[in-house]
């Protein structure tokens, strides 16, 4: 299953190139990724089910790829890949052949058709919300499709958020579940269910989020606006794929949770409502479009209907009308495109005698008719009488479900008669013969839906694996296309009788409807919107002041308040924790000296003496750590803090001598201060209290010895916590990127200026040339920083080997680097920290970031766990044993990193403002 999404990826990002060499064709070639899917597909089925496939990610965390296939899932398959591959197909000749967006859309389809692969073979929660977004994703940008179009943006948005919205509090259901059931293994908490109780509001929060994909109401809105997406997208998401997410997570989670009262309540009512209201709607509806979506509506609240209603019997009609509704509704709107590409309209109000133009069209289009509708011997029949026979024992719901079928019958003939009938005062609507790949799809799927209705009671007794799992049989309930004389025959006879005559009577049944419209779902949703927009700019406005002193009082102040909270909410804890005053004599008197400079940080008038104090403290902290016994992060301290300084001078030459004068009184900040302190040292301690095993401190030593490492502190960042480290890595560099970039707008490219010839002047060449005014200029200082700058970057280079053995790394390495580069530009200026490192500083931390995670991902490439580390020892002459792993790659990447973080640095924050104040003043 893997294999699949793989070559899914492969082929939506060939796919903008195939588009730019092949056209259209490309199409044709992308189809080969869903039909791989599709003999897959296949081959499962015939082989036995259920199979798994799992693959470990993070074991340790209980993280894995875990893939499972039972008779639901191989259902699910077909019609995604099937469907898939005709949509494919039909698009290569739908599509205008010099179309600039093809790229685009085969990337996004293939995609999608990946996403939702993944979707229906998860066996994680976890990892079906993650294909569950990615779809939502991919449809986004397939609605989107002609971006020039306002309509087709506000569809994609809307369907965004909607979809959107539903999955976020899908996953926070999906955290209750698991939580409650100890397991996030969707067939463990199938098999084993949790107890309903504590489970209320995960359901609910699980139903939103399906409710909200498969646009039952009241989250219908989004589908027909939709319809703004091309024709084959509709065919495809809107009908047999992303609107089904939501009805198979139902029907995946009916055996554990459908005899559970709040799942019935709250899916059947909402189903047998979204059935009848899209239903009615469709009966006005004059786009051909549009009244399918409405019809896919009714027929997804049909789904949901059966499906929440947690039995076998129900269950059963339900995978009937799956496959059903995804052969007769995507064939539909396939038609609807060919109409629309024959005809240049799809109004039913300007078509007429299409039907005589067009036979096989027309002929196709009833065949699929006829199978929506529900007529015999067609497979939406065979389902439709299986629901009625399953619903037999609830009146109310019956009664829905017989009244949504006659709105059904009523629509498709609608549909018929609009898209072919000659109208009379109409004249006939010119068209011209569809090409062979845009009218073979369609015909294909409304064929199986007559050859495979025959096939029923075989297809019901392979689906009673799925069936059987649900604890509640329900009625007794039979898939096939003659059942005998029966109630359910009954009902439905009577339903096609009512479906005519609301169809014959369809003019004042449209004037009813429109009549009877009071509200527009569309202008509520943006109006909505807009209020929310508003809202969020006055929050904004009111929150972001553009005051940093704002934002740190805010900032402290909730983490006092969230710490006064949790000892009001949870009572006074019992704190167990040996208080020592001292270890050690050097302790006390460096706690002394760090609360001095602390407390004259409180009365320091100038900026620049308020960052050297700061500066202390941290060097006081550094030194704690050194009497700690931790040498590592001493050093990464000391390093830090020398930057840091570095950096605070820098900036400071462009502030005011003096700080302003700050608005809360010294009091209250030395009082919010105060209660941080005690907050965060009582959270740490109650933390220590709380320990009910032995501290994690005392596995280290082993854990850094299995490694192969023997220095714990880089064996924890190397080894044990290395994604974590890859991970900050990314971080320091997106915050290095965006603060500069906020900074300075302009793009910040500082080479050796040339003169008219292009020849660099002579006193730049010079050793000790330098840019600085002769006031600044320090003879001594540019002749030390030349001698020691290779020397430095050798002990740089030496840290970053010795850090799996000794005190070092790649961090303190690239931050030594850094200061040797810092203190190049200190003594010359910015042409000399451009002639020190003459590579762009985004190359370093590409190049960095790139190596940490080629290195952290290379296990995979040799069938291990990711990030798992390869290790050798090697003698080097003169230097010693040293340890070499692929962690010293994962560590020279960091080293890279960082060093291009302090280039950066100085580009923008020092080389940047002297050529402002070279701008301003002159040089």
């Amino acid at each position: 299953m893997e294999s699949l999404l793989i070559l899914h990826a492969l082929a939506a990002v060939c796919a903008p190139w195939l588009a730019a060499r092949m056209g259209r064709n490309s199409l044709l070639l992308l189809a080969l990724a869903p039909g791989a899917g599709f003999v897959y597909t296949v081959w499962l089925a015939v082989r036995g089910l259920p199979a798994r496939e799992d693959t470990r990610w993070a074991p340790a965390l209980g993280l894995e790829l875990s893939f499972r296939a039972d008779t639901l899932t191989v259902l699910m398959m077909t019609l995604v890949t099937g469907v898939g591959v005709l949509v494919l197909v039909y698009s290569a000749r739908y599509l205008p052949a010099g179309d600039d967006g093809l790229g685009r859309y085969g990337g996004a389809m293939t995609a999608f058709a990946g996403s939702m692969l993944g979707l229906v073979t998860a066996d994680n929660l976890f990892l079906l919300y993650v294909f569950w977004e990615l779809t939502t994703v991919f449809s986004y940008l397939l609605i989107g499709y002609h971006p020039e179009s306002r309509a087709s943006r506000r569809a994609a948005m809307k369907a965004l958020m909607v979809t959107t919205l539903g999955g976020l509090a899908m996953l926070a259901g999906f955290v209750l579940v698991g939580q409650a059931a100890g397991t996030f293994q969707i067939s463990a908490v199938i098999a084993r269910p949790p107890q309903p109780g504590p489970l209320a509001a995960g359901l609910v929060l699980v139903l939103t989020g399906a409710l909200a994909k498969s646009a039952i109401f009241p989250f219908s809105t989004w589908l027909p606006a939709a319809m703004a997406a091309p024709t084959p997208v509709s065919a495809y998401l809107h009908a047999a794929a992303m609107v089904k997410a939501g009805v198979y997570l139902v029907a995946r989670l009916g055996p554990a949770f459908g005899d559970v009262p709040l799942w019935r309540a709250v899916a059947v009512p909402l189903g047998v409502l979204t059935m009848l209201l899209g239903g009615w709607r469709a009966l006005r509806e004059t786009d051909l479009k549009r009244l399918l979506a409405y019809g896919t509506v009714s027929q997804l609240g049909f789904l949901i209907t059966l499906f929440g209603s947690g039995n076998g019997g129900a269950a059963l009609a339900g995978t009937g009308m799956l496959a059903a509704h995804a052969l007769f509704k995507a064939a539909m709107f396939l038609v609807v495109g060919v109409v629309d590409h024959s005809a240049g309209t799809r109004d039913l109000r300007e078509l007429s005698g299409v039907g005589r133009s067009m036979p096989w069209v027309c002929a196709v289009a009833v065949l699929a008719g006829a199978s929506m509708a529900g007529l015999p011997p067609f497979a939406g029949f065979a389902g439709k009488e299986a629901a009625l026979e399953a619903l037999m024992g609830e009146p109310l719901v019956l009664a829905g479900v017989v009244a949504g079928s006659a709105l059904t019958a009523a629509y498709t003939l609608r549909f018929l008669w609009g898209a072919f009938a000659a109208k009379p005062g109409l004249a006939a609507t010119p068209t011209h013969r569809p090409a062979a790949a845009t009218f073979a799809p369609p015909a294909l799927l409304a064929v199986l839906g007559l050859v495979l209705a025959p096939f029923a009671p075989w297809f019901g007794g392979a689906m009673s694996g799925y069936t059987g799992t649900f604890r509640d049989p329900g009625h007794d309930t039979h898939l096939a296309i003659w059942a005998g004389f029966s109630p359910a025959l009954l009902l439905s006879a009577v339903a096609l009788a009512a479906g005519v005559l609301l169809f014959l009577a369809r003019e004042p049944v449209a004037r009813a409807g429109a009549a009877l419209h009071v509200l527009d779902s569309t202008q509520i949703f943006w109006s909505a919107v807009r209020r929310l927009d508003r809202f969020a700019i006055q929050a904004t406005g009111f929150v972001q002041r553009g005051s940093l002193p704002d934002y740190l009082l805010l900032t402290l102040a909730a983490t006092t308040g969230v710490g006064l909270f949790a000892v009001l909410y949870g009572g006074l804890p019992r704190l167990d924790v040996p208080v020592v005053a001292w270890d050690r004599v050097e302790q006390p008197v460096l706690a002394v000296l760090i609360t001095a400079a602390a407390a004259l940080a409180l009365f320091a008038r100038a900026y620049i003496l308020l960052a050297v104090l700061i500066g202390l403290i941290g060097y006081g902290t550094a030194l704690l750590f050194l009497a700690h016994g931790s040498p590592d992060l001493a050093l990464t301290q000391f390093l830090a803090e020398t930057l840091s300084l570095v950096v605070f001078a820098l900036v400071l030459r462009r502030l005011p001598v003096r700080p302003v004068r700050a608005r809360l009184p010294r009091l209250f900040r030395l009082a919010l201060g105060l209660a941080v302190g005690v907050v965060v040292t009582g959270a740490g301690m109650l933390a220590m209290s709380a320990r009910s095993t032995w501290a994690v401190g005392s596995l280290m030593p082993a854990a850094a010895r299995e490694a192969g490492a023997r220095n714990i502190v880089s064996a924890i960042i190397l080894d044990v916590r290395a994604w974590d480290t890859m991970g900050e890595s990314t971080v320091l560099v997106v915050l290095t990127l965006g603060v500069t970039s906020l900074v300075f707008l302009r793009r910040r490219t500082y080479e050796i200026e040339r003169d008219d010839r292009g020849r660099v002047p002579a006193e730049r060449t010079r050793w000790l040339a330098s840019t600085l005014p002769r006031g600044q200029r320090a003879v001594a200082f540019e002749v030390a920083a030349r001698l020691t700058f290779h020397t430095v970057l050798v002990l740089s280079v030496f840290l970053l080997f010795i850090g799996h053995s000794g005190v070092g790394g790649g961090f303190a390495g690239g931050i030594v680097a850094g200061l040797a580069i810092t203190v190049r530009y200190l003594a010359g200026g910015r042409y000399e920290l451009a002639a020190a490192v003459p590579v762009h500083a985004g190359v370093l931390m590409g190049v960095g970031l790139t190596m940490s995670t080629a290195t952290a991902l290379a296990g995979l490439l040799f069938g291990r766990a990711a990030l798992e580390m390869l290790s050798a020892d090697v003698h080097v002459p003169l230097v010693g044993s040293l340890h070499v792993s692929t962690g010293l790659l994962f560590d020279l990447g960091v080293y890279v990193s960082v060093t291009g973080m302090v280039q950066d640095v100085l580009r923008g924050l020092g080389a940047e403002l002297d050529r402002q104040v070279e701008a301003e003043e002159g040089p």
